[in-house]
């Protein structure tokens, strides 16, 4: 939708970093920009490059264009938007906000009980990548309406549909966060045995790249077996993560630093070897995980 200038319209709604980095966005691309934020306060900024700070909720809703919801979690959404749904039939809504695969899909049965369309995403990039092409965020939901959407979206990052289920797009982003959270977490663990033992982050910092950087080739080599359901012990042995895994967690306790992570992660290789996965590669432990879903 457009603007009587000729203009395209957009309108934002939550204006944490994220959103105020959308918003800047569209501005940048010359687009006729609605806001609307709790505090607003935050969209000051915003208002002195042009955008527009709807009063109310409503008013937002209706100033025309999609709607990018950029916002802490559902609960948040539902709170903000339940007392305005008079104002959601015939709107386009572009979700941002994070949350579950299943309330994901509850959301977007619920915007279109109340006559609105839906588009649920997960943005792989914190406010900093918004509008670079370069990185990209996942979408699901109706085909059509990403079709139809595709040139506002791209203002933000690069887009990847993954497909009518309006709960892949949530999945995809939560898949890769698991991923994200336990390797920065695994960093931040050796940083504190680096600092316990007198090595400052800047001094580990190449060692911390060379070593993540080499990730991908271990990812493209052992994902075909994964698939497979093969996991043979030609290149690795789980016995061998178990004491290897051991040789860190004393060296970690020496140091004096929390052991709760490589603890964690020495019971899970045991119970891999427990279930009979000694001679077999680490990635066996895929299938621990899985049987772990099975028995709950």
């Amino acid at each position: 939708m457009s603007t009587d200038t000729g203009a395209p319209a957009v309108t934002v709604v939550g204006l944490g970093p994220m959103g105020r980095a959308m918003a800047g966005a569209y501005l940048d691309k010359g687009y006729a920009v609605t806001l609307w934020n709790r505090s607003a306060g935050k969209a000051d900024e915003l208002v002195a490059r042009g955008a527009t700070l709807a009063a109310s909720v409503d008013e937002a809703l209706v100033a025309g264009g999609p709607v990018v919801l950029s916002l802490t979690d559902y609960d948040a959404m539902y709170a903000i938007l339940e007392p305005a749904a008079a104002s959601l039939p015939g709107r386009v809504i572009v979700n941002l906000t994070s949350d579950t695969p299943e309330r994901a899909r509850a959301a977007a049965d619920w915007f279109a009980g109340h006559g609105a369309r839906h588009l649920t995403g997960g943005v792989n990039t914190p406010p900093s990548g918004i509008g670079t092409p370069e990185v990209f965020t996942f979408y699901s939901g109706p085909r059509d309406l990403f079709d139809e959407l595709t040139p506002t979206l791209e203002v933000l990052t690069g887009t990847d549909y993954r497909g009518v289920d309006q709960g892949l797009a949530a999945l995809y982003y939560q898949i890769g966060m698991d991923l994200f959270w336990t390797t920065m977490l695994g960093w931040v663990h050796a940083l504190a045995i680096a600092d316990a033992n007198g090595i400052p982050a800047a001094e580990f910092l190449p060692y911390a790249s060379r070593s993540t950087g080499g990730m991908s080739q271990f990812f493209e080599f052992y994902t075909p077996r994964i698939d497979a359901g093969e996991f043979p012990g030609d290149v690795d042995r789980l016995a061998m993560g178990v004491a290897s895994i051991e040789h860190v967690l004393h060296t970690t306790e020496a140091a004096g630093v929390d052991t709760a992570l490589p603890k964690a992660v020495l019971e899970l290789f045991r119970r891999g070897v427990v279930d009979g996965h000694a001679d077999d590669s680490f990635t066996s432990l895929f299938e621990v995980m899985r049987g772990s879903r099975t028995a709950a």
